[in-house]
Order: structure tokens, then C-alpha cells, then sequence
């Protein structure tokens, strides 16, 4: 651990101690034996994760206590949501943003009680045998063997619920559709190879296809810190969930509470679609990028334009 780091983490641990903080804590949860179990597992939590240890404390407190108040858990492990460690370019410091996780989203949509089933299926190559959208009938013949299955390519990404009256929804995306999503939306992902331009000039990112093959110098990894590289499945359950929730499920006031949060990272544009604005930064031994090239500008503009996010690896 760096003294940054660690300094950081020394700051954490004696501010979530203040009477003050624990007052603030008691407070918002209010019962005394949640609260213990509070401290404890956020204190846990961020021990763990170096990068969160780098961040300002108020911000890792917040964003912890926005996932207490709708009841999540903070384990990376369950994947209900996240402290993801940002970047604030102008202020010079990094901040912990709440980050809510595609299980927590079922979670939350679950509580409204209306929901018989829903789920989030990633569809392997070989599995898919029929799927109509008119109609939304989708066959499919699932793997049995799940180390096989977990191994088999994946071709597409399918969404489903069905609501206790009977109503059901299905959608249905093939991986291609998902890229090209992420490659519009999201402005540190590239479908096809880009140049980076940085202050000793420009830098090759390879294309999608070529990252997951790995064909890629280890040192450019920097390039390669969105969401969209490190856990695409994860990215496109999350799509997958928001489109069918949003535009036509119930969703409780939590999961309204967690969309609005999450949208402070997320611009979610008039469709329902998301639009993550997190960019690649090169460590300090790198140049660092002014920008990529100029079909992703739009998505600067958003209100998180100001942070660049770091340390993904826990996502």
C-alpha cells in the first residue's frame, strides 16, 4: 500500500469514528446493531480495495450509506452495487461514486412485489435455436455442463419478466447489437481500432475482437479501464435489465431512488438507453491521452465530464 493509501485509509477509519459521522450514521440507520454492521463491513470493504482506499472519505461514507438505505450489500461478491473510485480532474482529488450492479436492480425491481420472475440470461453459441420478436417466442437448449457453458462463446443477451397478473416481457439482443451499443454510447469504448492521442504522440487501441484475445501490449492496459473492457457481461446484463425495466416494468420507489443515483455516472438519454462517460487515463509513468477520436466527443458533455474513472478491477 502507498502512504497516499494509506494515509487515506488511516483518514477513513478515524472519520467514520468521530461522534460526529456516527451520529450521522445512527441517524440514517437508526438501528444501533445495523449500524455496527454498517461500520464493520464498510470498514472491511474499503481495507481491501486500494484504489477506494485512495479516496476522499465523505464520498466512500455517502455512497455506502446511499446502498444501506436501499438495503444492498456492498460485497463485490453479491454484485448488488459498487464503490467505483473516480478521478475529479479539477479538484485533484479521487471521489468513491455509488454504482448500482445488475443484481441489485433485480433486487430492488423484486420489492415491488409484482414481479413473479425476472432474470438476465448471457446466450451461448449453439444455444439459441429459435427466437421471434413479433411474438417474443424464444427457444433455447441451455448447456447442462456449466464449466463447458461457462467456456462456450457468447452470442447474445436476453432479458425477461413476468409480472404475478401473468404479463410477460422478453427481450432479446445478439452480442454484435450490444457492442455497437456500447461503441455509441459509451465514450471510452471502441468497437474497431482507434488511435489515442497523447503528449509523445499517438497510441494504437486495438479493436474489441483483438482485447479479448489479449492481443495487446500489457502496457497500454490503461487504455482499456471502461466498464464495457473489463466486464462486458456485467455491462450487458446491466443494458439488458434497464432497457426491459425501464420502458416496461413497475419499478419501486428504491429502484427509482438507485436509477437516479446511478444517473449520476449514467446519462441516461430520452430512449431509457445508458450512456457511461468513463475514460481511459494512463498511470503516471504514461503519457497521458488528450482525447480519442472525435465520433466519442458528444459524450463529454455529460454531467460526470469532470471525473475519469480508475480501478475497475473489483467491478
Amino acid at each position: 500500500m502507498s502512504n497516499t493509501a494509506a494515509a487515506q485509509m488511516v483518514s477513513f477509519s478515524m472519520m467514520i469514528n468521530k461522534p460526529g459521522y456516527q451520529a450521522m450514521i445512527n441517524r440514517t440507520i437508526q438501528d444501533p446493531a445495523r449500524a455496527r454492521r454498517f461500520i464493520s463491513a464498510i470498514t472491511s470493504a474499503v481495507s481491501i480495495n486500494p484504489t477506494l482506499q485512495e479516496c476522499t472519505p465523505h464520498t466512500i461514507l455517502s455512497g455506502a450509506l446511499l446502498g444501506e438505505s436501499l438495503n444492498l450489500s456492498p460485497s463485490p461478491q453479491l454484485g448488488q452495487y459498487y464503490l467505483v473510485p473516480f478521478e475529479n480532474r479539477k479538484e485533484g482529488i479521487k471521489n468513491a461514486q455509488f454504482v448500482l450492479g445488475y443484481k441489485g436492480m433485480i433486487q430492488l425491481a423484486l420489492r415491488s412485489g409484482q414481479y413473479k420472475r425476472l432474470n438476465v440470461l448471457a446466450v451461448k453459441e449453439g444455444e439459441l435455436l429459435h427466437w421471434n420478436p413479433m411474438t417474443e417466442e424464444i427457444n433455447l437448449q441451455l448447456i447442462s455442463d456449466d464449466a463447458l457453458r461457462e467456456q462456450t462463446a457468447t452470442i447474445g443477451y436476453l432479458a425477461f419478466f413476468e409480472y404475478l397478473n401473468g404479463f410477460q416481457k422478453t427481450i432479446y439482443w445478439s452480442k454484435e447489437k450490444m457492442i455497437a451499443h456500447a461503441d455509441r454510447y459509451s465514450a471510452a469504448f471502441s468497437r474497431e481500432a482507434t488511435t489515442v492521442k497523447t503528449k509523445n504522440g499517438p497510441v494504437t487501441k486495438v479493436s474489441f475482437v483483438d482485447y479479448e484475445a489479449h492481443n495487446y501490449p500489457a502496457k497500454d492496459e490503461w487504455m482499456y479501464s471502461s466498464f464495457w473492457y473489463k466486464d462486458f457481461d456485467g455491462m450487458a446484463h446491466k443494458t439488458m435489465l434497464r432497457q426491459l425495466i425501464s420502458k416496461w416494468g413497475i419499478m419501486s420507489i428504491d429502484l427509482h431512488t438507485a436509477f437516479a443515483n446511478d444517473d449520476a455516472v449514467l446519462n441516461v438519454n430520452d430512449s431509457g438507453e445508458f450512456i457511461r462517460t468513463e475514460e481511459a487515463r494512463p498511470p503516471a509513468a504514461l503519457p497521458e491521452p488528450d482525447g480519442e477520436l472525435d465520433k466519442h466527443q458528444e459524450a463529454s458533455d455529460s454531467p460526470a465530464q469532470s471525473e475519469m474513472q480508475i480501478g475497475l478491477d473489483d467491478v
